[in-house]
């Protein structure tokens, strides 16, 4: 009897023993990464270990890949990507472009001009701390948002690339050394001189009456029709993408959408160009005419590395071990640039 009473003492020690070590909110389950759930045991929280990494930043990953895929981008409208496999990309050849003429004796051989357009490459980073306490304290939940903010960051980037090369349009060079909206840039005429030739203009865009409308969207229009190349013969470009900062974007829409202008007159540019609202163009006055239905388009996208999920978490890292830090994030590699000037026209809306 005292044989089988000290007996049950003691696997009743050992049983009040576990509760106290090991309660019931210790028990704790991570989704692993193909579905499944991954059992964790601790003391009030996570135990920190390869496995357990190995599936938190699996799912870290997921949400920031979902966000990516599901972010919206609208650069694909006015820019082309060129791929990179080096440092840096020449586009000197955007100095001459071959066009089919009549043969007639010996070919002639486009050379290229003396412009020199290099882009360099930059990288490009977005990064998140996940502090060890966080996993230890089960705190993961605020990390999700920013996974789902790198991976949007991370789709938007070419967006920003390309908007940033608009806004500094007018004060920026190009392949044949002028600003991308200039009032001189040199064209030869096939008869052995220069010309310089416009692709910018000041006129704020309206639809008040036919002269104002032609004095703005149709000048920028019929400019950009206007331009020939270096042996005198018109490129036959025609301009289907309007783009607006938000404050015009009701003007933007009466000027192509609209069947009459404001003094009630017929309006005759209504389905000439689809509208693009950009919130990144940082001037309320500046709008520019495209033409992006060629197989080149105004503005380069060079990609060297597009973005990519990137993570830190080898136990032994200097960053956990000195600051119990693990991280996550993204990489890329671009650059932007300027293509051909004579597919865009521009207005800082001035007057």
């Amino acid at each position: 009897m005292r044989k089988g009473f000290s007996t049950f003492l003691t696997l009743a020690a050992i049983f009040a023993l576990s509760i106290l070590l090991y309660p019931a909110g210790a028990a704790h389950a991570l989704p692993n990464g193909d579905g499944s759930m991954l059992p964790l045991i601790g003391i009030g929280g996570l135990i920190v270990n390869a496995a357990s990494l190995a599936s938190i930043f699996t799912n870290i990953k997921t949400t920031f890949n979902r966000a990516f895929d599901a972010a919206t981008a609208q650069w694909q409208q006015t820019a082309m990507v060129v791929p990179s496999t080096a440092k840096q990309n020449d586009y000197s050849w955007l100095s001459n472009f071959p066009r089919m003429r009549k043969w007639v004796g010996d070919k002639v051989v486009k050379s290229l001009a003396a412009f020199k357009y290099t882009l360099v490459n930059d990288d490009f980073e977005a990064t998140v701390e996940v502090d060890r306490n966080d996993i230890e304290d089960d705190n993961l939940g605020i990390y999700a948002p920013q996974a789902e903010s790198a991976g949007y960051s991370a789709k938007q980037l070419p967006d920003e690339l390309i908007s940033d090369l608009k806004n500094a349009a007018f004060t920026s060079l190009c392949f044949d050394g002028q600003y991308f909206y200039d009032v001189d840039h040199p064209v030869g005429d096939g008869a052995g001189n220069t010309l310089s030739i416009s692709n910018k203009i000041t006129k704020a865009l309206s639809n008040a009456t036919l002269a104002a409308a032609q004095a703005s969207y149709g000048a920028a229009r019929t400019a950009i029709m206007s331009f020939k190349d270096d042996e005198g013969r018109p490129l036959a470009i025609i301009p289907n993408v309007l783009e607006v900062p938000p404050a015009l974007e009701a003007m933007g829409n009466l000027i192509v959408n609209s069947e009459k202008l404001n003094d009630n007159s017929p309006n005759p540019y209504k389905g000439t160009a689809t509208l693009i609202v950009n919130p990144r163009l940082t001037s309320a006055t500046a709008w520019f005419l495209h033409c992006t239905n060629m197989p080149v388009k105004p503005f380069i996208l060079q990609e060297r590395k597009k973005p990519v999920f990137v993570q830190q978490t080898g136990m032994d890292a200097d960053d956990v071990f000195n600051r119990r830090k693990y991280k996550f994030g993204a990489e890329a590699r671009y650059a932007a640039g300027y293509s051909l000037w004579q597919l865009s026209c521009g207005s800082d809306g001035t007057t």
